[in-house]
This record gives C-alpha cells, sequence and structure tokens, in this order.
C-alpha cells in the first residue's frame, strides 16, 4: 500500500525547465510546465505502483512563522518589488490549468494556510503508514527518511531515468553522517535555495563532523561551551558565535509534522464514468500524448 507523496511546485519548475519551451496550446500558451508533470507523474506511477497518491501544494510557501522568526526566509526568491515569489511569467498562467486537470483525474490535492508543501508532505509521512515515498527536486526532505517506516525520497536532481532513491545509507553515504542527521547537518550547513545562512564559517564539512558527533544543537552548543575533543577550538568558537543563530534554526529548518490534516480519500483516483472533462481539456490545451500516458498509466 505504496503512499506516494509529489512535492507539486517542485516537479512543475523541473518540468518547465526540462520540456521545450515550443510546446504550446492551440491558442499559442505554453504548456510546457503541463506536459512534463502529467508526464513525470505517469513514469512514477508506473515505477513504483503507489495505491495511494496526494499532490501536495503549497499553501504558503513563505510562512508567516518562519518569516517571524527569520525576515530573511527565502527572501532571495522575492521580486524586486512586493512580496511574490518571482515566478517565469510564461509558467504562472499552466498553474491552474494543470491544478485543473489534476482535479478532473481524481487526484487528492492538499495545501495547508501558512505552510509549505513540505510541511504537509512530513505530516503524512509521519501520520500515514509505509511504504512512503516522497517525490521531489529538494534535499530539505532528506530529513524524513525512515527505514523502519520504509519512507524513503525519490530525488529527482537528476530527471526521472536517472533519479535517486535516498534511504538512511544514501544520506550517510552522501555526506559522512549518520542517515537521520540530516536535518542537523543542514542547520550548520544552512541551504541558499531557502536563504539560510547556516552558522557563518560553518561549510559541508565542519557541519558533518558535528553531525557525525552530536545529536541535536543543544548538545552541539554546549560541547562548544565545554571544549568538547570532536571539536577543533575555531570550530567551537564559530558555533558559539552563532548561538543566536542556532536557537532558530531548528524551527526554520525542521519540517513541521504536526499540520491539520483534513479528513480526505487519497486512494488513487478511480475512473471516472465521464472522461469529457479529461479531454475537453486535453483538447483546449493541446496536451496530446502527455494526457493519455497518464490514463494509461492509471490502468483505466
Amino acid at each position: 500500500m505504496t503512499l506516494m507523496l509529489l512535492d507539486s511546485a517542485s516537479l512543475w519548475y523541473r518540468a518547465y525547465y526540462g520540456m521545450p519551451d515550443t510546446l504550446l496550446s492551440p491558442d499559442g500558451m505554453p504548456v510546457n510546465a503541463i506536459r512534463g508533470y502529467l508526464d513525470m507523474t505517469a513514469r512514477l506511477i508506473g515505477m513504483y505502483s503507489p495505491n495511494r497518491i496526494v499532490a501536495c501544494i503549497e499553501g504558503d510557501w513563505r510562512p508567516s512563522w518562519r518569516v517571524e522568526l527569520f525576515p530573511d526566509y527565502k527572501a532571495n526568491r522575492l521580486e524586486d518589488e512586493g512580496d511574490e515569489e518571482e515566478e517565469p511569467e510564461t509558467l504562472t498562467p499552466q498553474i491552474p490549468v494543470l491544478l485543473d486537470l489534476l482535479d478532473a483525474f481524481g487526484f487528492p490535492m492538499l495545501g495547508v494556510d501558512d505552510y509549505e508543501a513540505d510541511d504537509v508532505m512530513a505530516t503524512f509521512a509521519v501520520k500515514e503508514k509505509g511504504p512512503i515515498r516522497i517525490v521531489t527536486g529538494d534535499r530539505d526532505l532528506f530529513q524524513l527518511v525512515d527505514d523502519k517506516r520504509d519512507v524513503k525520497v525519490v530525488y529527482l536532481a537528476r530527471g526521472i531515468s536517472q533519479h535517486d532513491l535516498v534511504d538512511k545509507k544514501w544520506v550517510a553515504d552522501k555526506y559522512g553522517i549518520p542517515g537521520d542527521r540530516y536535518a542537523l547537518f543542514a542547520m550548520f550547513r544552512g541551504d541558499p535555495s531557502d536563504g539560510l545562512p547556516g552558522v557563518r564559517g560553518i561549510g559541508e564539512k565542519g557541519a558533518a563532523v558535528i553531525a557525525s558527533s552530536f545529536e541535536s544543537v543543544d548538545d552541539v552548543i554546549a560541547a562548544a561551551k565545554t571544549g568538547h575533543d570532536a571539536l577543533t577550538a575555531s570550530l567551537a568558537k564559530k558555533i558559539i558565535d552563532g548561538v543566536d543563530y542556532l536557537k532558530i534554526a531548528p524551527t526554520l529548518v525542521n519540517c513541521a509534522r504536526d499540520v491539520a490534516i483534513p479528513a480526505m480519500k487519497i486512494d488513487m483516483p478511480d475512473k471516472p464514468a465521464d472522461l469529457s472533462e479529461i479531454y475537453a481539456l486535453k483538447e483546449k490545451y493541446g496536451l496530446g500524448a502527455s494526457v493519455d500516458r497518464l490514463i494509461s498509466a492509471l490502468r483505466w
């Protein structure tokens, strides 16, 4: 009974940049993100045969409670003016069409106000029974891998054909840390894509030393103050100098795992009695074989 959680924004951005912008609807609107998302979803369903699925979307890509703690949270993604995420102008009109199409197919979709899709996926990952496969192109969700409950990340950084299936061993081999300490590692290393600086002067190697030796931020701070053997004097000083940031880092970096998820059916979509709405959208936007591939993957 595999549950597949789709990080939808990650997928449609990846589709947008991975598919040619010459893919147009009959009236000339770009549809590369729509077609790429449908194609990826069809392939993923074929590869992993999920019994349950949720397309997770952003309730708020920059939640107020994270911004209040750290005003620069994802500020690097803001437009020069206003408070909206900078989004390619030819992607923006595709998203409502894609969501209408997913709705027509009957895919469960969820976004929760003032939470990111990561938080929604994290909550599903801890509340639902495994196996669980979290599909994303972002590293943030490596913190959720859990071998006992069979929670793994389908990591798309290298594309569908060469994607990585991330478990604790993968994290350990990649970063040289215990596989369940990715979040701790990220707190010290930082994450430029989210505008998170990490601790000044501590890069990936220093963060790996810390995550390999300690289990929590509090343990690290205490060790730095007492001169623990695992920390050089230089590393200890950087940790102490970064204490103010480290006080808020766990809330910024850790996914919320207690989002209020409404009661909802998350089974794979049943074939509707009438496919006319899907075919109408297919014709209107020139989605061709992408719609057909998804229908085939669903075995309708």
